[in-house]
């Protein structure tokens, strides 16, 4: 389906990229050119293991997105599933409403409206659903059933998929929040390995695990691990969504500092770490009251050489900037990945010394497509002007009827291809 375009506001005109401080592209308008939406597809249709989806349809696949071989084609990768956050007895309890659902990479065709050509569920070694459970205690929340009355077990297994990128060869690469970690998957579905921050400790898994991944990542707030993630050759770029919490909850909330990885998929480890300077969120979506807790990171691209494309939003405002981490300092294996560093890396105010990467405002989606959902979490870049975005619409997870039935959120899952004014480069 289309829709008319939606002219976007003038951006604010700029001449120079200062580190860790967003400039903007000289006045021009991004435009909408196409906005289609996912069709409704029950759970259980998708899935045969599942045995009750509760009235739940297909979503969350806005959790990542990437330009298939055929243009208009796309793979994207739901997130954990269906999951909740109750108050029951004065305590917040995450819920898995479908606990069986697996994680899963979805190839759609956008040529007219959303089509869904293929559907492949997320599987360990033994070629059962990994599903989106939580890990391990200690490090996850305690998983209940989608009432908040009973315990569910911990699966060692369990992915929360954020982003996805498909490697020369076909296997894919995700992203993952819980560890965070990062997965190699088979063209079929089946997990290869699971690489993680070292002394993660996580056993009984489905598949390989592998702790090669900086130990201080392990310090990510909960349910914000990695959750963008680019692919350029054989480099991958992982973004972390939110500043850790180094050495404590209360300065990772207040910090602007994230960190974004690169990983070398022939030797298998991690090559680079920098920093990226979020926006100060008073500015940046006043509806938040000030609480820079609530800024993200939700996708990356890449863009050529060492560009990429960072997705930085909350729930209500997500913009698009341009950054060349050519022009920020490497970290890794550093101080700041040591959690005895005093102040850490996250605790900083003054970043000349760690270089953040410049930054230039490319799209501002809250003007560009004022009708898009919230949660923008997939991008991609089919040519030097045409953006493409999808958002994350929580599987239309609402309230619960008496009956344990979904009264669904009416959120739709979307993907919205922008036109900007001038080619990337």
């Amino acid at each position: 389906m289309f829709r008319p375009a939606l002219a976007g506001l003038a951006l604010a005109a700029a001449t120079l990229a200062i580190p860790g401080t967003a400039t903007a592209e000289p006045a021009r308008n991004p435009v909408v050119v196409k906005d289609v939406t996912f069709p409704t597809i029950p759970l259980a249709e998708l899935q045969r293991s599942i045995k009750d989806d509760r009235g739940v349809n297909l979503g969350g696949v806005g959790s990542g997105l990437f330009p298939a071989s055929r243009r208009g084609d796309f793979w994207m990768v739901t997130d954990r599933g269906p999951n909740g956050q109750p108050t029951v007895g004065g305590e917040k309890r995450r819920t898995f409403p479908v606990p069986e659902f697996a994680p899963a990479i979805v190839k759609v065709a956008t040529r007219f409206g959303v089509e869904i050509k293929k559907y492949i569920p997320i599987v360990g070694r033994s070629g059962k659903p990994v599903t989106g459970l939580s890990n391990q205690a200690g490090h996850d929340e305690l998983p209940y059933t989608w009432d908040g009355l009973t315990t569910l077990p911990y699966n060692p297994s369990g992915v929360d998929t954020e982003d996805i990128v498909r490697a020369r060869n076909g296997d894919f690469w995700l992203v993952d929040e819980y560890s965070p970690s990062l997965l190699r998957v088979s063209a079929k579905g089946m997990v290869i390995a699971r690489y993680v921050p070292a002394g993660l400790n996580l056993t009984g898994a489905d598949y390989p695990v592998k702790p090669v991944l900086p130990a201080i990542l392990a310090t990510r707030p909960q349910n914000r691990g990695f959750e963008g993630l680019a692919i350029n050759g054989n480099t991958l770029y992982l973004a972390v969504q939110s500043p850790l919490q180094n050495p404590s909850k209360a300065v990772g909330d207040k910090s602007r500092v994230a960190r974004i990885l690169t990983f070398d998929l022939r030797r298998g480890r991690v090559t680079g770490e920098y920093a990226y300077q979020f926006e100060d969120v008073t500015g940046f979506d006043p509806k938040v009251n000030g609480d820079q807790s609530q800024m993200k990171i939700s996708g990356l691209v890449h863009v050529g050489g060492d560009r990429l494309l960072v997705d930085e939003r909350t729930d209500n405002v997500a913009k698009i900037y341009q950054i060349n981490l050519a022009k920020s300092k490497n970290l890794l294996g550093g101080r700041y990945d040591d959690a005895a560093t005093t102040p850490s890396l996250e605790a900083l105010t003054d970043l000349s010394a760690v270089k953040p990467a410049p930054k230039t405002l490319i799209a501002d989606l809250s003007v560009v497509a004022p009708t898009l959902p919230g949660k923008v979490e997939g991008i991609a870049l089919l040519d030097p002007r045409t953006l493409v975005v999808a958002n994350d619409n929580d599987f239309g997870l609402g309230e619960f009827g008496a009956d344990g039935r979904l009264i669904d959120s009416g959120v739709k899952s979307r993907i919205v291809t922008i036109r900007l004014p001038k080619p990337l480069r």
